[in-house]
């Protein structure tokens, strides 16, 4: 179950989250565990002991120090490890982001590393997961909350804390490392859907417990929902009620009401849910796009439970003929419009991307070449001196994005691979599903569905942090098979904008001399 484990050592963070700056620290173990949180036992990789891991929040402002120890020990799974703190922004800091192979080496058994950063400008719904192979689908992933005492959103809810934050992820019975590769790159499809840690299997105990949302009759519940799939998207729903979206991916949203929604994989809404139905348990739907579908004895569920309510699963039906979520409705609420010129390529930089994969091995390539990780990451390589794309590896697979300028991406493929982008958040000027373009008030976020084959998907960001910043598909089965590159953004200055520490220093030599995962390699 979600619990929070936040200490702050210079100054308590209010239940009502009074405006203070704060240094939030905590110590996260990650180690092996037998967890069944479906009703199917097995070994997983996990942040003191739990799945999903403890809730990590603050406030917009504060500093993070998050020591991460790595006491892996199961060698059927990769036992290096490193965490990427999903949609932070890392201004200053890009050694801190986590991605092994491009920010930093992995951290191996026995050795810990402290991600220290700051949130100076960032609130919203965000999460943490690793970032080495495909151990997050082990377990390794959890929410991360940064609230705003000024929420310009606060007055349309009552309730927003960690019994409102609800996490979406895929679960498989088999660990990672067997699953994939595999011959053709197949994609593994998933066992089961758990929300808040708990779910139920196809053909497995129909007792196994469903997580409860609880809630009070004539209350504003602010939900923070949270995919940290590897795979799936998501419809999410809940029966007889509807709800208000005023946040995507940490971008207070002008509000947008729908009876349900579809999230991609690492992608976050908020929304306002009124409790103003009759007493009684309600089912919360989350069917996924792959695996076993549907709601046949609480799969892919959970409950939203009114207080008085007897302890029983619910009868509810689901909405049909509702108002589904279009992306192109989003709006963002402060500063709206998209950099550049509000014409196709008016910006400094418009680059075509298109996203491929190689039938017959399995391989996703970006603009053809498929992403390869290099043995020294790419930072480390700037920071060495290289400093022009033709000298950093992996060749073909980084891109020089110069600094203080408009960028345009386009990202035509045919599938619709959930594209994220480290370091920003960006302005989708053409979304899946749509030809139009939408300069002045687009959807601001950093993940997004590139659509299907009659799509082609517009980002656009301005270049205003200096660092490698790694962008590729959150399906994590297609990220390992080549589905990435690295924009390697304002070179000249990466050195003087991202001073490192000699505890990032000592991580390559570390891992170079004792790395625990060559049997994968």
């Amino acid at each position: 179950m979600l619990n929070t484990a936040v200490v702050a050592t210079f100054a308590a963070l209010s239940l009502s989250h009074q405006a203070m700056s704060a240094v939030v620290s905590l110590n996260m173990n990650v180690a092996n565990a037998n967890l069944s949180p479906d009703g199917f036992s097995r070994s997983t990789v996990v942040v003191n002991g739990q799945f999903p891991g403890p809730l990590i929040s603050g406030n917009i402002g504060d500093n993070f120090q998050l020591n991460v120890a790595d006491s892996l020990t199961d060698t059927s799974m990769h036992r290096a490890t490193s965490i990427h703190w999903h949609g932070i922004f890392q201004h200053g800091s890009n050694e801190m982001d986590g991605p092994a192979w491009v920010n930093q080496c992995p951290i191996i058994p026995g050795n810990s590393f402290l991600y220290n950063f700051n949130v100076p400008d960032q609130s919203g719904t965000y999460w943490y997961h690793s970032h080495v192979a495909d151990q997050y689908c082990d377990g390794l992933r959890g929410p991360l909350i940064l609230y705003d005492p000024n929420d310009p959103h606060a007055s349309l809810y009552d309730v927003d804390d960690a019994t409102t934050v609800i996490t979406l992820a895929d679960w498989y019975h088999s660990v990672s490392d067997s699953l994939f590769p595999n011959t053709g790159d197949a994609d593994p499809n998933p066992d089961s859907t758990t929300i808040n840690g708990l779910g139920r299997y196809s053909g497995g105990p129909t007792d196994s417990p469903l997580a409860v949302v609880n809630v009070t009759q004539g209350t504003r519940y602010r939900f923070r929902i949270v995919s940290t799939s590897c795979y799936p998207s998501y419809t999410f729903s809940i029966d007889g009620h509807n709800m208000t979206v005023i946040e995507a991916d940490g971008v207070e949203t002008q509000p947008v009401t729908v009876d349900s929604l579809t999230i991609f994989s690492a992608q976050r809404y908020s929304v306002v849910v009124t409790a103003d139905q009759p007493v009684d348990n309600y089912w919360i739907r989350v069917d996924p796009s792959v695996g076993t579908t549907g709601f046949s004895g609480g799969l892919n569920s959970a409950i939203l439970r009114y207080a008085n309510a007897s302890a029983v699963d619910p009868t509810t039906s689901q909405t049909t003929n509702g108002v589904a979520l279009n992306e192109a409705n989003l709006h963002p609420l402060v500063n709206p419009g998209a950099p550049g010129s509000p014409v196709a390529g008016g910006v400094d930089l418009a680059l075509n991307l298109p996203i491929g994969i190689n039938l017959t091995t399995g391989m996703h390539t970006v603009n053809g070449v498929s992403w390869v990780p290099p043995n020294v990451p790419v930072l480390l390589q700037i920071l060495s001196g290289a400093t022009s794309p033709g000298a950093l590896l992996p060749a073909d697979s980084i891109y020089d994005l110069p600094g203080n300028s408009t960028i345009e991406i386009s990202l035509p493929g045919g599938f619709p691979h959930p594209i994220h982008l480290h370091g920003h958040n960006f302005d989708v000027v053409r979304v899946a599903g749509s030809s139009q373009y939408n300069y002045a008030n687009p959807v601001r976020r950093d993940v997004v569905s590139i659509g299907g084959a009659s799509d082609n998907v517009t980002i656009r960001f301005t270049t205003d942090n200096s660092g490698p910043w790694y962008m590729h598909c959150h399906i994590d089965w297609h990220l390992n098979a080549g589905l990435a590159i690295v924009f390697a953004e304002d070179v000249g200055n990466v050195k003087s904008a991202n001073p490192v520490s000699s505890t990032w220093s000592a991580l390559c030599p570390d891992y170079s001399s004792a790395d625990p995962d060559t049997a994968f390699e």
